[in-house]
């Protein structure tokens, strides 16, 4: 048989998807890990973001740093990680080189997000009496959210992907399908499981697709309007 047909054949056998090694448990691990780094990476980056697009002060600054931080290898991070006292605390130091990974996009997208938002509505609203903090909940953030969203799920199509290096560190997820399969010299599993992550992330790309569109104030008000 084909590399194909061994991979189909695979996915296809039951047992490869119970148990502790199984593709279900290894999912619920990769979707754990995704979920957590990706809440972090939203509590630290957006609201930074949006004070920084806000004020207009110290975003470029914010910007460059983050962006510098996409150089360094998320691999070399958890690696470090790993050596330093950190190293014992189970799945933090994965998360830590994945947090850091996925602060770039959101950080950048919501800032300029923020700084694109027309300077004369800006100005309209602010004339009426608008507090800042009504500014940033009535006017800057509904006409921002397109792209800030675009960069939360930059984040997590580029998160998922990369969890799988949680593998290479002892670590959970669909990456340990890989790495067992490169152990047992088995190539079915090795496309298997990067099937498995490939499908995933396109999965999360739909759904994050799928929010913007129901969750855009700009999108509801035109449909209010209608």
């Amino acid at each position: 048989m084909g590399v194909v047909e061994r991979t189909w054949t695979w996915l296809a056998t039951g047992a490869h998807w119970s148990g502790a090694d199984g593709v279900w448990h290894r999912l619920s691990e990769h979707l754990y890990l995704t979920v957590v780094c990706l809440a972090i990476s939203c509590a630290i980056a957006l609201p930074v973001a949006v004070v920084l697009g806000h004020v207009g002060r110290g975003g470029a600054l914010a910007v460059n740093l983050s962006n510098a931080g996409r150089a360094v290898p998320t691999f070399a991070v958890l690696v470090l990680l790993l050596l330093s006292p950190l190293g014992t605390y189970g799945s933090w130091p994965t998360i830590i080189a994945l947090v850091l990974f996925a602060i770039p996009p959101m950080l950048t997208n919501a800032y300029v997000g923020m700084r694109e938002v027309d300077r004369d509505v800006v100005e309209a609203a602010r004339g009426m009496g608008m507090t800042g903090r009504q500014l940033i909940g009535r006017v800057e953030l509904p006409l921002a959210f397109p792209l800030i969203m675009t960069g939360v799920r930059t984040a997590a199509v580029q998160v998922v992907a990369t969890t799988t290096i949680a593998a290479l560190a002892g670590g959970g997820g669909l990456g340990r399908i890989i790495t067992a399969g490169f152990r047992l010299t088995d190539t079915a599993q090795v496309v298997a499981g990067a099937l498995l992550v490939a499908v995933l992330a396109l999965l999360v790309e739909g759904v994050f697709v799928l929010l913007k569109r129901l969750l855009d104030p700009g999108r509801r008000r035109r449909l209010s309007d209608v």
